[in-house]
């Protein structure tokens, strides 16, 4: 008689429990990983993501640092040049502007400087975001600045099982990459695969497949577009929600595909609108897959402002399912004009 093989239960857990099992599985497997940040320790970082790591590696490999961003990135660069491959933590992605120098001078040039002989295997991770009252010194979303930088990586991980497996491949690549972890995706819960999960970086991925639009989001852009298209679907509208993963590399193959099905093409980022990451997307749309497209391309982005306090006017600033299903409408009824010639 044949046994009945046992079903492993779907595990589920939160995104920081993902981004914490993912560390530890990675301080298993590499003995030389190091972690750095201010309060990662016994605290476990401001949101409690490193927690329980400094007891179970030790202090000596999860280090508690002072209150300066340019002496964590600046040990943890050295710490990378010598071949230590090391995990920064900034805790809000704000202050990454008093690292710039080591960050966009220094990590991001050395493998460029020294003709490939040298690398900086390092991982920055920052949060990013707006969380309610936060306001205008802890809510910004940067990643723009730093993909216009190259040499360096940039992750935007939007569902538990994304950040685990992004993380570990992001730990072992050989050069600098900045992971974006949004605050308001701490909490949520998805199913996240037991044991050794990588992602690859420069592979996006559909969310909710459509054929009416692509809706291009990522971090906690990403559950309020789906929220969108679902709701948009009970008016008779198909919306493919697809989501880049990785800003650097960005999955230019997985963008056309969408664009092959949809023909119609709308961003939805939280960062200001002027010169935000949505632009680059629309960009490559526009240059590279102009033949697909059925009408014009739509962005919904935060405010040109900075972001306030009151959380009532926080909310207006960053876009809300109105504004995105209204974006979603609005390209619809373009391409409806363009095929008529009106």
């Amino acid at each position: 008689m044949t046994a009945t093989p046992k079903v492993e239960k779907e595990r589920r857990l939160t995104y920081a429990q993902a981004i914490r099992e993912a560390l530890a599985e990675e301080m298993e497997r590499d003995p030389s990983l190091l972690l750095l940040g201010e309060d990662i320790g016994e605290p476990g970082g401001v949101f409690g993501v490193t927690q329980g790591l400094q007891q179970r590696f030790g202090a000596e490999r999860v280090l508690d640092t002072p209150i300066s961003e340019e002496a964590v990135i600046g040990t943890a660069l050295g710490a990378a040049l010598l071949g230590v491959p090391t995990v920064a933590e900034i805790m809000f992605s704000d202050f990454a502007t008093l690292a710039m120098d080591q960050i966009v001078n220094q990590a991001a040039k050395f493998r460029y400087m020294t003709g490939g002989r040298t690398s900086a295997p390092l991982v920055i991770r920052m949060v990013t975001g707006t969380a309610g009252a936060t306001a205008a010194q802890h809510s910004q979303s940067l990643e723009a600045w730093f993909t216009a930088t190259p040499g360096l990586k940039v992750v935007t991980a939007s569902t538990p099982a994304d950040a685990k497996g992004l993380l570990k491949s992001a730990i072992r690549d050989p050069d600098p990459v900045l992971f974006f972890e949004h605050k308001l995706l701490y909490n949520s819960r998805g199913t996240v695969p037991a044991g050794d999960y990588l992602v690859a970086l420069g592979e996006g991925r559909v969310m909710r497949e459509g054929n009416d639009v692509t809706l291009v989001a990522y971090l906690y852009m990403v559950p309020r577009a789906l929220k969108v298209a679902e709701e948009l679907a009970h008016e008779g509208i198909s919306v493919e929600v697809w989501d880049p993963r990785t800003l650097v590399p960005f999955d230019r193959d997985g963008l056309r595909r969408s664009l092959e099905k949809t023909g119609r093409l709308v961003i939805v980022q939280e960062a200001p609108r002027r010169n935000g990451f949505g632009a680059e997307i629309a960009a490559i749309a526009a240059e590279e897959f102009f033949p697909l497209l059925k009408g014009p391309i739509k962005r919904v982005c935060g405010t040109n402002t900075p972001m306030p306090y009151a959380p009532e006017l926080e909310q207006f600033v960053i876009p809300d399912e109105a504004r995105i299903a209204a974006g979603v409408r609005e390209v619809l009824r373009s391409a409806v004009r363009s095929a008529s010639g009106g």
